[in-house]
């Protein structure tokens, strides 16, 4: 359930999440939507977790050249 949350609001929310755990929480916080504090949390902490490995796909793939045909 959280992973499924936590993508659905990154592709609707996309600019609004960062690497930042505390200001994930508090978007997560003014989103309102209804839910625990506990699953809040690990909806941002999963968003965090995300969100740094989307970074670092997009670093690798500048740094690969392409191969010449």
């Amino acid at each position: 359930m959280v992973k499924r949350t936590t993508l659905e609001l990154i592709n609707k929310y996309s600019k609004s999440f960062n690497t930042d755990f505390d200001h994930n929480k508090k978007f997560m916080a003014e989103l309102n939507i209804g839910v625990s504090k506990k699953m809040r949390n690990k909806v941002a902490g999963y968003a965090t977790r995300v969100v740094k490995s989307d970074l670092i796909a997009i670093e690798v793939e500048g740094e690969v050249e392409p191969e010449n045909i």
